[in-house]
C-alpha cells in the first residue's frame, strides 16, 4: 500500500482513517487539504451524491474494514464470529477488532499506525507474556501484559516510542507503565472504543442483508 493510496482511501470515504499516523493529524492531511473523492476532474466532478441505504452500509463496511488494515475475509470473519454470539453483537465485534496485537500495539502508541504497528508484531519486536508472538491477528486476553522483545530493544527504539507516548492517551481497557513499556489488558474494549464511532450496526445489517 503506497502513500497517495492511503490517503485516497481516506478521500473516498470521506473520513481520517488514521493510516498514517501523526500526518492524519496535521495540515498536511489530504482531508484537510482535498476533501473530496479522490478522481481526475477535481471536486466539482466528484460531489458525494446521496446514498442509497445500501450505500451507507457499504461505506461504513469499507471504512471500518480499512481503519483497521483488513482484507474482506479477514473483515467477513470477524462479523461472523460476532453474530453466532446473537447477544451484544455490535460490542463482540468492536472486542475481536480491537482485541487484535496488532491493534493493541497502535493503541499503546507503540507504532504511528496500525501498519507500523503490524510491522512491529511481525517482525518479533512484540511479547505477550513473557513470549514473543509475531502473529498480527492474535487475540489479546484480559490480564495479559504487552511488553517489548528484550533482544530487539535498543536505545534508539526505546527512545523513540517514549517519546511519541508521552502524549498518547491510552484506552481504558488497557494500563501502560510509560516508564517500563509495559502494558497490562484491563478488560474487554466495548463499543465505544470504535475508531471514529463507526456505526456498527451499520456494518453488521450489510452483512445480514
Amino acid at each position: 500500500m503506497t502513500e497517495n493510496s492511503k490517503c485516497a482511501q481516506c478521500r473516498r470515504e470521506g473520513t481520517k482513517l488514521f493510516l498514517k499516523g501523526d500526518r492524519c493529524f496535521g495540515t498536511k492531511c489530504a482531508i484537510v487539504k482535498r476533501n473530496f473523492a479522490p478522481g481526475v476532474h477535481g471536486p466539482s466532478a466528484n460531489k458525494r451524491s446521496k446514498l442509497t441505504d445500501y450505500g451507507k452500509q457499504l461505506r461504513e463496511k469499507q471504512a471500518a474494514k480499512r481503519s483497521y488494515v483488513l482484507r474482506e475475509r479477514q473483515f467477513s470473519n470477524y462479523v461472523a464470529k460476532a453474530v453466532k454470539k446473537r447477544t451484544n453483537t455490535e460490542d463482540h465485534l468492536i472486542a475481536l477488532l480491537e482485541s487484535r496485537l496488532d491493534n493493541v500495539v497502535y493503541r499503546l502508541g507503540y507504532g504511528v499506525s496500525r501498519i507500523a504497528a503490524r510491522q512491529l508484531v511481525g517482525h518479533g519486536f512484540i511479547f505477550v507474556n513473557g513470549k514473543k508472538v509475531d502473529i498480527p491477528s492474535y487475540q489479546v486476553d484480559v490480564g495479559d501484559i504487552i511488553t517489548i522483545n528484550p533482544t530487539k530493544v535498543n536505545r534508539k527504539l526505546v527512545n523513540e516510542v517514549k517519546e511519541r507516548i508521552k502524549s498518547k492517551e491510552v484506552p481504558g481497557w488497557l494500563n501502560l507503565a510509560k516508564d517500563k513499556l509495559e502494558a497490562k489488558v484491563l478488560s474487554v474494549p466495548k463499543l465505544e472504543v470504535a475508531e471514529r464511532g463507526f456505526d456498527v450496526k451499520t456494518i453488521i445489517e450489510y452483512y445480514s442483508r
